[in-house]
């Protein structure tokens, strides 16, 4: 280590050049400052000024300012805070409670379609098993229209046959008038008949192009046809027990004949039959009125076959002499004729003109071989002239049977028939019994007219 020394001569001049030097800084310094004085902010705090730059003086207003600004938010978010959070929670409450009643919306919306998806399968159901029954209820009544009419209301009409000797007669031509017979005008207030053409083209109209709605709607159109026809059936029944019914109670009535007395023997213990009750059907009261309608049709009918009016001989009748006054063929006077003549061939065919029992066949003075039959209810017949006799006496005969032949036996000038219609041992003239045959027709009478 050198020790360095300096005379103080050295110190004076180093001391000089110092000073000079910071008199040269310090000129500098103030012009310096004097020339940015006008633009530096000065603090002055505790009796000390520093002066600051612009940039470094509004960064820091600005830091300030922000800082500020963002206490005051502080502040009042901290200071309203639980308002915040309250709006908020309500908020999400109310949208829970909107998203809540959203899906009980929904959920009540699937309810109702399940509901009515429940309830249009218990309609179509319903409706399935109301065509069922209804097909049912109308099989049953075909049935019934197709069976007996004591039971079910049909009407099976029923003719005799001619004798197989016998040849088919034909249509027998009026002795001295006709009477037409037409069905009263209250007939057809009594019908009652049911049109548904209404419901059946209702129920087309509403029917779409396919589907189960559809199928349903073509059945119950089916059904409602065959009820149509079914009711049209019965309507006509109606019509013929009732225009039969009429035609024999008004012929009885004008030949006297007690409708009310049954012919034979018949019995049995009495069970009354019930009439429909106020619910029943159309169908069953229509059925009601025809079975009690046939039954008096049956009446009536058992009560035809003992009166003679039918034709003695087939074919068409030429009558040579009428009934009463007349001139007497062998005395040439006037006489009176109990019956009268039905010209004919010898060996043609006589048929008893209603059920009977015979009491007389054989010879009787005038009428020569003759035969009688009784009929019941006071009614007998005669058959004189015969020349062949084919029954004998006590014997049942029916109506259209042969029991002998034309011929001209007795007092008689040539082949022809004399027949007799009498009443309680009276000679009544048979033209009446005659045109009331013709009155009620073949539709009542069948071919024996």
């Amino acid at each position: 280590m050198s020790n360095l020394s300096h005379s103080p001569y050295e110190y004076g001049a180093r001391g000089a050049h110092s000073t000079a030097r910071s008199q040269s800084a310090a000129a500098v310094s103030h012009h310096l400052n004097n020339k940015s004085r006008g633009s530096d902010y000065t603090l002055v705090h505790g009796g000390r000024q520093v002066r600051i730059g612009p940039v470094a003086f509004w960064i820091v207003v600005g830091t300030l300012v922000v800082m500020g600004v963002w206490s005051i938010a502080t502040g009042s978010y901290f200071a309203f805070s639980n308002d915040v959070l309250t709006r908020l929670v309500g908020r999400q409450a109310e949208m829970q409670f909107a998203y809540e009643d959203r899906i009980a919306e929904l959920r009540a919306q699937v309810d109702r379609i399940t509901s009515r998806q429940l309830l249009d399968q218990e309609q179509f159901e319903q409706k399935l098993t109301s065509l069922i029954q209804r097909q049912a209820t109308l099989e049953q009544r075909t049935a019934t229209l197709s069976g007996d009419v004591t039971t079910t209301g049909s009407i099976k009409p029923a003719r005799m046959a001619p004798p197989e000797a016998a040849p088919k007669p034909p249509k027998a031509r009026p002795i001295s008038d006709t009477v037409i017979f037409t069905a009263p005008p209250d007939r057809e207030a009594r019908l009652q008949s049911r049109e548904l053409a209404g419901p059946a083209t209702r129920l087309a109209e509403r029917g779409n192009s396919g589907g189960l709605d559809n199928v349903l709607t073509r059945v119950a159109i089916a059904l409602d046809k065959v009820e149509r026809k079914q009711t049209a059936t019965l309507t006509d029944m109606e019509e013929q027990v009732d225009t039969k019914a009429r035609r024999i109670r008004s012929v009885l009535a004008d030949l006297g004949v007690d409708t009310g007395k049954t012919p034979g023997g018949v019995g049995g213990p009495y069970i009354p039959m019930k009439a429909p009750s106020s619910g029943a059907s159309a169908f069953e009261r229509q059925l009601y009125r025809i079975n009690v309608g046939k039954a008096q049709l049956n009446q009536y009918s058992n009560t035809l076959v003992t009166v003679p009016v039918r034709k003695p001989i087939f074919g068409e009748v030429d009558m040579s002499s009428p009934f009463g006054m007349r001139m007497d063929p062998f005395m040439r006077g006037p006489a009176i004729h109990a019956g009268i003549d039905m010209r004919g061939d010898k060996g043609d065919p006589v048929r008893v003109t209603a059920n009977g029992t015979v009491v007389t066949a054989g010879w009787n003075g005038g009428y020569g071989n003759m035969i009688e039959v009784d009929h019941g209810n006071g009614f007998a017949t005669r058959y004189g002239h015969l020349s062949k006799i084919d029954v004998k006496v006590g014997q049942s005969v029916k109506i259209g049977q042969t029991i002998g032949e034309i011929g001209s036996t007795g007092r008689s000038t040539g082949p022809h028939l004399h027949y007799e219609t009498r009443i309680d041992g009276d000679a009544v003239d048979p033209q009446k019994f005659l045109r009331a045959g013709l009155r009620l027709g073949s539709g009542v009478l069948g071919d024996k007219i």
